[in-house]
């Protein structure tokens, strides 16, 4: 500040942070209106999930790249979070059923940055038993983490196996970076709507006999996979993440040239690409 300019005044300053707070809640409001519109003109009350992970991932990755100035990422993108599903479930009222078994804090946090305190929670231990068949019906999303932590981890995406049940349909967060607040990798599931499904990466269900070392390291350079034991095919129960570029046939053949055996496949949800931010603040996809 030069010399012969006067220092701003306090009183000005906060005028100014008033009239950007009203705008910011007028817009807000302005967008209710919006919403209210779209409910008219879609139906969405009447016709299922409002939930568009593609629209929203895409949403995420662009506030990322126009960011700037001093307030941190985290508090932009979890405003944002709480904007866009807050007014998701003023479209179409669903919960979450959120896994805890993998950590109630951070999934907890998980939940809350991404989908607020409007949206309520239910909180579950394990994303597998009775709770799948009262929820998989109705307006609901469960939040179940990206992959087992234990050795003894029930296969919990065999019960998406099937038509006319819930699939994955997003994997969060939309944005990935170093010190995400609500890092924790958790794949979100819901009954999709026909509208709002997004294929960039394939999530399949595998059921393999001759499982072990050779066909892990076979599948370790494809794709990312999970594996828990699986009495059904005296094997082993994958989850396979399978990024555009990657069929399902090489898999298979990756696994029976290392000596195992594919029982059954099964197409249990798909989700976005996933982006990382990098050291400039880009939004990049990410290989797999």
């Amino acid at each position: 500040m030069s010399p012969n300019e006067r220092p701003p005044d306090l009183a000005e300053l906060r005028a100014e942070i008033d009239r950007i707070d009203e705008a910011m809640h007028r817009l807000l409001i302005e967008r209710g209106e919006i919403i209210g519109r779209l409910i008219k003109t879609k139906k969405t009350a009447e016709s299922g999930s409002a939930f568009r992970p593609a629209r929203e991932a895409d949403m995420m990755r662009r506030l990322v790249e126009r960011h700037s100035g001093m307030l941190p990422l985290d508090t932009a993108e979890s405003i944002w979070r709480v904007i866009i599903a807050t007014f998701t479930y003023v479209q179409a009222p669903f919960r979450v059923h959120a896994d805890f078994s993998c950590g109630e804090s951070a999934m907890r946090d998980s939940e809350r940055f991404h989908f607020g305190f409007t949206v309520p929670v239910v909180a579950h231990l394990g994303a597998a038993g009775k709770w799948w068949r009262r929820w998989r019906r109705r307006r609901a999303i469960s939040a179940s983490c990206r992959w087992p932590r234990a050795p003894r981890t029930v296969a919990w995406w065999t019960v998406l196996e099937g038509a006319d049940v819930p699939k994955i349909i997003a994997r969060l967060p939309f944005v990935e970076r170093e010190d995400h607040p609500a890092g924790l990798p958790v794949f979100a599931i819901a009954r999709p709507h026909p509208d709002a499904v997004v294929t960039d990466v394939e999530m399949w269900s595998i059921r393999v006999a001759g499982w072990g070392v050779k066909p892990a390291q076979a599948l370790a350079g494809l794709v990312e996979t999970a594996a828990v034991p699986d009495r059904v095919s005296d094997g082993a129960a994958l989850l396979a993440s399978l990024p555009r570029g990657r069929t399902l046939e090489e898999i298979t053949l990756a696994l029976v040239d290392a000596g195992a055996s594919v029982r059954s496949r099964a197409l249990v949800g798909s989700h976005a690409t996933r982006y990382t931010v990098t050291a400039d603040a880009r939004a990049v996809p990410t290989g797999r």
